[in-house]
């Protein structure tokens, strides 16, 4: 007899608690090295803090990644998979990746001419500088999850055992994770990346053979949304359904 998992439930939350828990302490590191940034030295002491963020990144990442091995194998034991299976722990992000997404964090704080300057780059340089931790908080955020996101997809992609994975979302989560959450467990092509974007909370879960998949409460009442005020308009969906959950959410 089949047995059946959810995006929603004790373990799904369990991990993604554990997710927060590693990102709380994360932000907590970065902040800490905020003091590298000396305002009078920008172009020698930014990329120093750079460097510092991405060796915390790659630490936090290698711990993401774990604990992703951790949930997957714990679910396939709970599918009662027959057969081992060594989990593919998925790498830190590369270094070129982490540098632009911090550079691309940091890019308001230099000092540009009036004339081609953007509004956030015309406030003052402590307005720049704070703005410009709170974005790569955000950025840091994503780049360790992703290794744990990444760990899951790939093992489902390995493991022979494994049929597909779903997207759990949390009850918070925005319109867009809302979205592919409802589409359930579709996910097992090679092609298929997780979508994430920074300060996302969203994770995947393995489906194993001989198991079903059920919506939870909270994502069957995203997909009556979604079908009842999106579903119809084509190419305006995102809007409708994020207007349908403001106003029906």
């Amino acid at each position: 007899m089949a047995t059946t998992v959810s995006d929603g439930g004790r373990d799904p939350d369990r991990y993604r608690a554990a997710q927060l828990g590693l990102t709380r302490l994360l932000v907590r590191d970065v902040r800490g090295l905020r003091r590298l940034i000396i305002p009078s030295r920008l172009r020698t002491s930014v990329p120093d803090w750079i460097a510092a963020v991405q060796a915390v990144v790659e630490q936090y990442a290698r711990t993401s990644a774990a604990l992703g091995a951790e949930f997957y194998d714990a679910q396939r034991d709970g599918a009662g998979v027959i057969g081992s299976f060594t989990v593919p722990v998925a790498d830190p992000p590369p270094a070129e990746q982490s540098e632009a997404s911090l550079r691309w964090a940091t890019k308001d704080v230099w000092e540009r001419d009036t004339d081609i300057a953007t509004e956030a780059q015309l406030q003052p340089l402590d307005m720049r500088l704070e703005q410009a931790e709170k974005k790569s908080e955000q950025v840091a955020q994503k780049l360790v999850v992703d290794a744990g996101r990444g760990t899951v997809r790939d093992a489902v992609q390995a493991d022979r055992q494994a049929v597909a994975w779903a997207r759990t979302a949390a009850l918070g989560a925005c319109a867009f994770c809302r979205m592919l959450s409802i589409r359930g467990a579709v996910y097992k092509q090679d092609t298929v990346d997780f979508q994430s974007h920074s300060g996302c909370h969203c994770l995947a879960l393995p489906v194993f053979r001989g198991q079903r998949f059920e919506l939870s409460d909270k994502a069957k009442e995203w997909e009556r949304l979604y079908r009842e005020y999106a579903a119809p308009y084509s190419g305006d969906q995102l809007r409708r359904f994020r207007r349908a959950i403001a106003e029906h959410g």
